[in-house]
C-alpha cells in the first residue's frame, strides 16, 4: 500500500484505492480497470460480465439466512477526470496517481486525485472480497465513461443488472443523503477562420489568465469562482478597441470542469504595447478584487513573446465576432430552485476553448433540474454563438432523476444514519449528472439514493478526499445492506 494511507481503516477499502491509483483510467481509457475488476472477480470466485462498452457487473450471493432479502445493486464509475496544474508532468495515459496526505487529507501531486468516483470502485471492491459481512444478494455496477457524457450507463442492456434496489456511490459529502439530481446537455460551436499576415511593425504577446481554483462545474458552479475563458475574453475585448490582432486562444480542459486558465497569443501594435499592458494590468486588479474572496491567486498577464511564431492573425472581423461572442455567453447560475432552498436549478458553464489552422471551436454545458429550463438555456447559448457566425452542434444529452421521498430504501437509509450517528441525515438533490437518472431509465422501478465520503475540488487538481468520512461512509454502508430486509 501507498505510504500516504499507511495504517488507514479500512484497511482494504485504502489497499483497493492505492492500487486502482496505478492504473490510468481517463474516461473513454477504460479498458485496463474494466479488466483488472473482471481480474478481481475472478480471483475472488464471483460470477462478473463485462459488456461491449466496457461495464462490469459482479454478483455476490447472499450470506447465510440472508437468502430471502431484496436484492442490492451498488454502482459507481470507473473513470476519472484528469487534470493537472501547469508544469506538472503527468502523463495520464501511463503513469500512476501519485498519492499524498496532509493530515485529515488524501490529495495528488499537482493532479486530480480521482476518488471521484475511485472511492467507490475500491468500496466495492472491499465489500467482494469480505466474506464476513451480514446482506442480501449484492451486484456491483461499474461503469465507464461517466464524466464525459455518461455513455456507459448509456450503454447499460436489460437483464444486465437484476437488483431494484441502487446504491449510488457518487456523492461527495457525508451526511447527506441525495435523492435527484439535474439534467444536462452540450452546446458547442466552431467558427471558420482565415488568417492572414499580421500587420507590419507589430508586437507579438501573449496574454495569460492563471490560478484560478475551478472545480466541477456542477456542483460547484453556485462557489461564483472565476472562468478563465471568460476573463480572458474581457481582457481581449478591450486589447481589439486598440487593434490587438489575434492569432491564436485556448483554454480549460474538460467540459464538466469550470476552466482555470487560458491563453492567447495576440500582435500588437508597436506604438500600442505599454498601452496593452496597463489594459492587462487594469484587469488583473479590477478582476482580481472581484474574485478577491473565491480566487485570490488569479493572476493576469501579457508579456512579449520570446519564441518564434508565425506572423499570422485573424481576419479583423472574424476576431471580432469570436471576442464578442465570447463576452456575451452566459457562465454560471441562472436560477435557484424555488422549491429546494440552497439548490441551484439551472447553470451553464463556458468549458473548452481551442484553436487549430482554420478554426476554433467552443465547449459548453447546460444543466437544469427542469426540461424545459434546459431547452431556454441551450437556445441562449446556440442563439448567441450562431449570430457569431458559429456552426452550432447540440448534443441529445442525459436525463434528470426525480426525487422520490417515499422511497423505500431512503427511509431504511434514514433510519439507519439515525441509529449509528443519533441525528438524521441530510435528504438532498444535487445540481450535478448522477447516472441515476440514466439507470433509472434503463431499468424503470428502480429504487435509488446515492451517497458517500466527503470530497473537495474535483474535477481539478486541488481534490481532496477527508479520510475520516471513509470510515463513516463504510460503516454506514454496511449498516444500510445489513439493515435492508
Amino acid at each position: 500500500m501507498s505510504d500516504a494511507m499507511a495504517g488507514l481503516k479500512p484497511e482494504p477499502v485504502w489497499r483497493y484505492f492505492a492500487e486502482i491509483s496505478q492504473i490510468p483510467r481517463e474516461s473513454k481509457n477504460e479498458k485496463q480497470i474494466s479488466d483488472y475488476v473482471m481480474g478481481v472477480a475472478k480471483r475472488l470466485g464471483l460470477e462478473a460480465n463485462q459488456d461491449g462498452a466496457l461495464n462490469v457487473v459482479v454478483k455476490k450471493p447472499a450470506a447465510a439466512g440472508r437468502e430471502g432479502t431484496p436484492g442490492v445493486c451498488l454502482q459507481g464509475h470507473l473513470d476519472m477526470v484528469c487534470e493537472k496544474n501547469k508544469g506538472v508532468e503527468h502523463d495520464f495515459e501511463n503513469d500512476p496517481i501519485r498519492l499524498v496526505r496532509q493530515g485529515n487529507l488524501l490529495m495528488a501531486d499537482g493532479t486530480t486525485l480521482g476518488a471521484d468516483n475511485g472511492i467507490a470502485v475500491a468500496t466495492n471492491l472491499a465489500i467482494m472480497e469480505d466474506r464476513s459481512l451480514e446482506h442480501g444478494p449484492l451486484e456491483f455496477l461499474f461503469t465507464v465513461d461517466e464524466e464525459t457524457g455518461l455513455t456507459g450507463a448509456g450503454f447499460l442492456k436489460p437483464g444486465f443488472v437484476e437488483s431494484r434496489i441502487l446504491l449510488n456511490l457518487d456523492s461527495e459529502e457525508e451526511g447527506e443523503i441525495f435523492v435527484g439530481c439535474s439534467g444536462g446537455r452540450d452546446t458547442s460551436g466552431t467558427w471558420r477562420v482565415n488568417f492572414m499576415r499580421a500587420p507590419g511593425g507589430s508586437v507579438p504577446m501573449r496574454l495569460k489568465v492563471q490560478g484560478l481554483v475551478g472545480g466541477h462545474s456542477g456542483l460547484e458552479i453556485d462557489k461564483g469562482r472565476g472562468n478563465s475563458i471568460k476573463t480572458l475574453a474581457r481582457v481581449l475585448y478591450e486589447l481589439h478597441e486598440i487593434g490587438a490582432r489575434l492569432a491564436h486562444i485556448e483554454g480549460g480542459n474538460k467540459r464538466n470542469a469550470i476552466p482555470r486558465e487560458a491563453e492567447a497569443l495576440v500582435f500588437v501594435p508597436r506604438d500600442k504595447v505599454r498601452k496593452a499592458q496597463a489594459i492587462a494590468k487594469k484587469f488583473d486588479a479590477t478582476i482580481g478584487a472581484e474574485l478577491a474572496s473565491v480566487d485570490p491567486d488569479l493572476s493576469i498577464t501579457l508579456e512579449r513573446e520570446t519564441a518564434d511564431v508565425e506572423r499570422q492573425v485573424m481576419k479583423k472581423d472574424q476576431q471580432e465576432g469570436i471576442i464578442k461572442a465570447l463576452v456575451a455567453l452566459p457562465h454560471g447560475v441562472i436560477k435557484m430552485s424555488a422549491d429546494i432552498p440552497g439548490l441551484v436549478e439551472t447553470s451553464t458553464n463556458v468549458a473548452v476553448l481551442s484553436s487549430a489552422k482554420s478554426k476554433v471551436m467552443l465547449e459548453t454545458s447546460q444543466r437544469s433540474s427542469v426540461a424545459s429550463e434546459i431547452e431556454e438555456i441551450v437556445q441562449t447559448v446556440a442563439t448567441i454563438l450562431e449570430l457569431s457566425d458559429a456552426k452550432v452542434v447540440q448534443d441529445s444529452g442525459y436525463p434528470g432523476w426525480k426525487p422520490n421521498l417515499d422511497s423505500p430504501i431512503l427511509k431504511v437509509a434514514k433510519s439507519t444514519y439515525q441509529q449509528l450517528y443519533g441525528k438524521q441525515p441530510g435528504v438532498q438533490a444535487v445540481h450535478a449528472g448522477l447516472e441515476c437518472g440514466i439507470i433509472g431509465e434503463k431499468y424503470p422501478g428502480m429504487d435509488m439514493i446515492s451517497f458517500g465520503p466527503t470530497l473537495e475540488g474535483v474535477h481539478s487538481p486541488d481534490e481532496k478526499m477527508h479520510i475520516d468520512t471513509v470510515e463513516k461512509f463504510w460503516d454506514y454502508l454496511l449498516a444500510v445492506l445489513k439493515n435492508v430486509s
